[in-house]
C-alpha cells in the first residue's frame, strides 16, 4: 500500500513527519518578498535583509507551504523556496524543540511549559496536512519554529541548497484550477516518511 493509499483507508499517523529528503538532507519550505526569496535562490544564502532576530517557520509539507503562501500570491510570500538543509541539522532543532503550545498530557503545569518555552530555540506546532484544493486532511503537518541560535545554525551551518520553486507552485496551482488534479499531483514534491527516532519526536506529539 503506497502513502496515499495509507492515507485514503484511514492509517496514516496522524503525527509523522513526512518530507522530501536523502541520506543526508532534508527538504523544507519557506516563502519570502522576491527582494529576499530571489537574492536567497541566487547565492544559496539568505541575504542580510533577512531577519535573524526574528522565528523563522520551516515547513517540511509542500502542500501545507502552498495553503500558507496562497500558492505564492499573497503578499510577502510570492516567492516560494525550497531549502535543503542537513539532516544533522533539522534532528538538532526537533530535539532543541518544544511544542508551541500546551498540553497537559506533555507538560506538568503551565508553568512548566513556559519555562521551557524560554529555553528552547526551536518549536513544534502541527497543523492539518492539505489536499490540491488545500483542504485540510485527518493527519498532521509538522511546522518548525527556529529563533536564537537554532535561526542562525539554519541560516550558517545547515543549508545546502536553495531552489526558486515558484514556477512549479505557479503550474501546479494551474492545473488544480483547470480541474487536471491528477496531472497536479504527478507534479509534487516526494514526501516519503522521514526515518527520525522515536524518542526525538516523543515530547512533541500533541
Amino acid at each position: 500500500m503506497n502513502e496515499q493509499s495509507a492515507q485514503l483507508a484511514g492509517t496514516e499517523p496522524r503525527f509523522r513527519v513526512r518530507a522530501r529528503h536523502t541520506e543526508s538532507t532534508v527538504t523544507v519550505y519557506q516563502a519570502y518578498s522576491p527582494r529576499i526569496g530571489r537574492a536567497a535562490a541566487r547565492t544559496g544564502r539568505f541575504p542580510s535583509a533577512w531577519k535573524r532576530d526574528r522565528m523563522t517557520w520551516i515547513k517540511p509539507s509542500f502542500l501545507w507551504m502552498m495553503y500558507r503562501c496562497g500558492w505564492g500570491t499573497k503578499e510577502d510570500q510570492e516567492t516560494v523556496l525550497a531549502v535543503e538543509i542537513c539532516r544533522d541539522g533539522f534532528e538538532w532543532a526537533l530535539r532543541h524543540a518544544c511544542l508551541s503550545h500546551y498540553v497537559p498530557a506533555l507538560h506538568t503545569d503551565q508553568a512548566a511549559w513556559k519555562a521551557e518555552l524560554a529555553r528552547c530555540p526551536a518549536r513544534v506546532q502541527w497543523d492539518p496536512e492539505r489536499d490540491l484544493h488545500l483542504n485540510p486532511l485527518p493527519h498532521r503537518s509538522l511546522q518548525l519554529g527556529l529563533a536564537g541560535r537554532a535561526a542562525a545554525r539554519y541560516a550558517d551551518e545547515w543549508i545546502v541548497g536553495i531552489e526558486d520553486v515558484t514556477p512549479l507552485a505557479t503550474e501546479i496551482h494551474g492545473l488544480v484550477r483547470a480541474g487536471q488534479l491528477e496531472r497536479a499531483g504527478a507534479l509534487l514534491p516526494e514526501e516519503r516518511p522521514y526515518p527520525v527516532a522515536d524518542e526525538v519526536l516523543a515530547h512533541l506529539r500533541a
